[in-house]
């Protein structure tokens, strides 16, 4: 039954992410300009990818008939509706404030300055502790610890697979490679699903991501990210979600202080592991 969902998962995904990627680009809202962006090349592409990915795992987690599908909805739903506010707000600003990644947004906010960044941290972590409270049912205090932890690393992952959206592909290799990750194994069968979600959108949107014509942004990789968190606390209880939150806020904090294009650069596999795939 569970193979047979996640099918379904990756079958829906796949498939709506093709509809959605076409009718976006025949429609874009407010017009194609409102969604062009320039990437680290110089070069002029689109982030109607992010809305593309966002849709088609929120159709794949919904379509796993899955008990979980309710909490990776809401997290897919959540995390791309805040993504769109950073993506599509004009941060020049908060730019021009020093407001940049986690650290910036926090900083400015103790100053009592609400950057669009701040408003996307907040918002994604309530939907990501709602997601884990439709699941977790936080009627005693274990339950409630437990919706806390589970809040955290649907946000926190939803935040870290953005970090990565820097290079044609990186992202959705990230994200695709983690799904698959989460599925061996005894005690898998509730988050295969939601990782076919994961990947069928991963699927849907690589190959122009790969080439350079488009981009997930903040819409689709904090949707793609926050679905592989619902997916780990399907995967784990307590101590897996722990060890999983930790390994997710150490690599947020290391990204404050260590690029993840040079160290990638730096290591021949990993280099060529990111280069895969681009023309």
């Amino acid at each position: 039954m569970s193979a047979l969902r996640t099918a379904l998962a990756v079958a829906a995904a796949r498939g709506a992410g093709r509809r959605a990627g076409e009718l976006l680009r025949r429609r874009p809202p407010g017009g194609t300009q409102r969604w062009d962006r320039v990437n680290h090349a110089g070069r002029v592409v689109t982030l109607l990818e992010g809305p593309t990915a966002a849709l088609a795992v929120t159709a794949g987690t919904v379509a796993a008939t899955s008990p979980w599908r309710a909490a990776g909805a809401l997290a897919a739903v959540g995390a791309a509706g805040f993504g769109a506010l950073d993506d599509l707000t004009e941060r020049a600003g908060d730019r021009a404030g020093g407001a940049r990644g986690l650290k910036g947004h926090l900083a400015a906010l103790r100053r009592g300055r609400l950057t669009t960044g701040a408003w996307k941290v907040l918002g994604i972590g309530a939907t990501g502790l709602a997601a884990a409270a439709v699941v977790e049912r936080p009627r005693t205090p274990a339950a409630v610890a437990d919706t806390v932890l589970g809040g955290a690393l649907v946000a926190g992952s939803a935040n870290l697979l953005n970090l990565f959206d820097l290079r044609p592909g990186r992202a959705a290799k990230v994200a695709a490679v983690t799904g698959l990750s989460l599925c061996p194994g005894r005690g898998a069968g509730p988050a295969r699903p939601l990782a076919g979600a994961v990947v069928g959108a991963c699927t849907a949107v690589l190959a122009d991501d790969l080439a350079g014509g488009s981009m997930l942004g903040d819409t689709g990789a904090n949707a793609l990210g926050a679905v592989l968190g619902v997916a780990a606390l399907a995967r784990w209880r307590r101590p897996g979600r722990a060890a999983a939150l930790a390994v997710v806020v150490g690599l947020t904090l290391a990204s404050e202080k260590v690029s993840f294009s040079r160290v990638i650069e730096a290591q021949p596999l990993l280099r060529e592991l990111d280069r895969l795939g681009r023309p």
